[in-house]
């Protein structure tokens, strides 16, 4: 659980940004579990605009090609201090500290032909110009068969270990050309340093043939594109989340669902100073609720000091949280038309969470029995999570779901 800046600040997140929501999710977040601060893409670009990325920009890098946080931008990080003293701010308050980084090397680190820290080897003897990132200009590839290659992984590894890094967002890997061998590369680096860092494997859609692979080698990978704020998006992640569901939580791996475009958005000046998400209320329940029956990482990308208080509510609803934290083998048991339900397994004996939701663009009266969700029991004690009521004893479910709307029950013999 944690914040992420790119929903909000996209390439453009200069450190009092940073501090900001660090200080917000410390006061109001932490005890709920929120934990996570992590700082997105283009750290290390002194002069990036909005959501965008920009051929040929200047990157700031040391003498071994490893990019470091643009100063202008992170004025911490002044005299090779990289993004230690903003993760020791970070963890000052009790919280965890990321960052996001490319595959591959710098494109300006082959140019100049930097040397490879550690090893005779330099960028351009790794470099694999053929295998550059689709849709960002900054890197090319690593030929992880040429000597240096794991040297130049391990080096990037030992850097963010240095810095107190505790997440680590790899873009380029999980989709848009699936990449197991620089994951593997990345995954083992990570290792090595002896600091524990959670790798996040972005984006997906992830190879579902390939769940063992990831399993292997990161602790979380996205299952779907980048998710925004548009109902297209959140009526796909249904069918993900269903493909997924059976490799939640295995040997403490997590199929990602993609941040939670939630609360205020697009804060930057390219793009207007920042909108409120476009998700209707209805639908900002629906994925809470998707994502913690799924049992998805919960990272939120809306800019947290500007949240109100329904957004708030929305994600410190602790009950809710329960089932994100706690439940097990939650799966999908019913698509009938535009109505789909999902159970999952409570903590206690008989104890179990019940989903249902209206992907529909109308109200619709949903009526199900239990053994139409697949429960046995003919009558059982009810419990509406959202709504923090006890509705009593129920032989099945009856309920009016406006358009793209869902409910999540505790139910108990």
């Amino acid at each position: 659980m944690g914040w992420n800046s790119w929903d909000s600040y996209g390439t453009t997140v200069r450190e009092a940004q940073v501090k900001n929501n660090a200080d917000w999710m410390a006061d109001h977040l932490a005890k709920y579990g929120w934990n996570y601060i992590v700082v997105d893409i283009q750290w290390y670009e002194p002069n990036a605009q909005g959501h965008d990325y920009q051929p040929g920009a200047a990157l700031t890098m040391d003498e071994y090609g490893r990019l470091m946080p643009a100063v202008n931008r992170f004025p911490s990080s002044a005299n090779g201090a990289g993004f230690k003293p903003l993760a020791d701010f970070v963890h000052s308050k009790g919280l965890k500290f990321g960052i996001h980084i490319m595959r591959g090397l710098p494109r300006q680190a082959v140019e100049k032909n930097l040397p490879i820290k550690g090893t005779p080897y330099h960028a351009a003897d790794i470099a694999d110009k053929d295998n550059a990132c689709r849709w960002n200009p900054d890197m090319w590839g690593v030929d992880t068969t040429k000597p240096g290659a794991q040297a130049y992984y391990d080096s990037i590894a030992e850097l963010y270990a240095s810095w107190g890094a505790d997440f680590i967002k790899a873009d380029d890997l999980g989709s848009h050309l699936y990449q197991p061998a620089e994951m593997k590369a990345l995954s083992l680096a990570i290792r090595k340093t002896g600091r524990p860092m959670v790798l996040s494997i972005s984006p997906g859609p992830a190879p579902v043939s390939e769940a063992e692979f990831f399993e292997k080698y990161a602790q979380m990978w996205r299952i779907s594109d980048d998710f925004w704020d548009e109902w297209k998006h959140l009526r796909q992640q249904f069918d993900y989340t269903r493909d997924w569901a059976q490799f939640v939580g295995k040997n403490d791996t997590w199929p990602d669902a993609d941040m939670l475009p939630l609360g205020r958005l697009k804060v930057t000046g390219k793009e207007g100073g920042g909108t409120p998400t476009k998700f209707t209320p209805d639908e900002q329940q629906t994925v809470m609720t998707l994502w913690s029956i799924f049992r998805s990482p919960l990272i939120f990308g809306g800019d947290l000091p500007s949240n109100d208080a329904a957004t708030t509510a929305l994600i410190t609803n602790e009950e809710v949280l329960e089932v994100n934290h706690h439940s097990g083998g939650g799966h999908q048991v019913l698509d009938r038309g535009n109505i789909r339900a999902w159970t999952a397994d409570g903590t206690k004996p008989g104890e179990h969470y019940v989903a249902v939701f209206n992907l529909g663009d109308f109200a619709d009266q949903v009526e199900l029995h239990w053994s139409d969700v697949g429960l046995l029991a003919k009558s059982v004690a009810l419990r509406d999570l959202w709504g923090h009521k006890d509705l009593g004893r129920a032989e099945g479910l009856q309920v009016q779901l406006p358009a793209h709307a869902s409910v999540l029950y505790r139910v108990g013999e």
